[in-house]
Parts: structure tokens; C-alpha cells; sequence
């Protein structure tokens, strides 16, 4: 065994506990009747009403362990249809409560958009401009240089 094998074989494993983790949290979190069904209902269905965002939620997956326990959320600042046959959103979010100051708000964003646009009815995630007024000047060009996100 190579030690790129090894160092491949430890993160794979440090990625699997952190997820069984993640997952853990979540199910303390949550109620998995309530999450099935805003999980399996079309989101259509939840535009313009208050299971919205737990319907978006409830299509993360890791990331959302870290919003839910360190007190943060997602509001959606802006929603449209793409411009495909209307059957997939294009939103902008934004980040909400403990959230907005943390310092891993970047790899925050990047989940919450690798999560979403993996659910088939949603083309794109973008994320309000507003954001990087809460970050420090460092955390804003961090971002903007690395983030895999797009602001608007």
C-alpha cells in the first residue's frame, strides 16, 4: 500500500464517519414522517407557502446537519422558472441566522448548492449579493476566488 493509498483510504473513512455523523444529527433533528413527505412532494406544491424552505431542507444532505446545529437556515430571496419547459426552479437564497458570521460559510454555500441542484426540480442555485456584506474583507475575496457559488 502506497501512502496516496493510505492518505485515500483515510479520508474515505473520515468522510464516512463525519456523514453517519451528519446523519445522526439530522434524525435528532427532525421527523422523519414530516421529512419523508416534504422530501417526496413536488415543490411546486409548497411554492408561496410556509413548508417551502423545510421542503429545500429536507433535499440536503450533510450540509444541513451544520445549518440546523449551529442555529442557521435558508431564506429564498428569489424564485423562477428556468427557462427550459418550467418544470425546474432556479432560486436565489440567502443564509440565515448563525449562518451569516460563521466562517465556514463558504463550504456552507457550495453544500447547500451541490445538494439542491442534485434535485431534479432544480436547475440553478444562486445566492443574494447581500451575503458577502457579512462576511470580513478576507472571507469576501476567500469566496468570490474560491467559492464554487455565484452571487447576484
Amino acid at each position: 500500500m502506497t501512502d496516496d493509498d493510505l492518505v485515500a483510504r483515510y479520508a474515505a473513512e473520515a468522510k464516512a464517519a463525519m456523514s453517519a455523523e451528519a446523519s445522526r444529527r439530522i434524525d435528532e433533528m427532525t421527523d422523519p414522517v414530516v421529512e419523508e413527505r416534504l422530501r417526496t412532494t413536488p415543490l411546486l406544491n409548497f411554492i408561496g407557502g410556509d413548508e417551502f424552505v423545510p421542503a429545500l431542507l429536507s433535499r440536503l444532505g450533510d450540509v444541513r446537519a451544520a445549518l440546523d446545529g449551529h442555529g442557521g437556515g435558508i431564506a429564498v430571496t428569489s424564485l423562477d422558472w428556468a427557462e427550459d419547459d418550467g418544470t425546474q426552479l432556479d432560486l436565489v437564497l440567502d443564509l440565515t441566522g448563525a449562518c451569516l458570521s460563521c466562517g465556514a460559510a463558504p463550504g456552507t454555500l457550495e453544500g447547500v448548492k451541490t445538494d439542491l441542484e442534485g434535485d431534479d426540480e432544480i436547475s440553478r442555485i444562486r445566492f443574494s449579493s447581500a451575503l458577502l456584506d457579512t462576511f470580513d474583507e478576507l472571507g469576501r475575496e476567500f469566496i468570490l476566488a474560491h467559492g464554487a457559488v455565484e452571487f447576484v
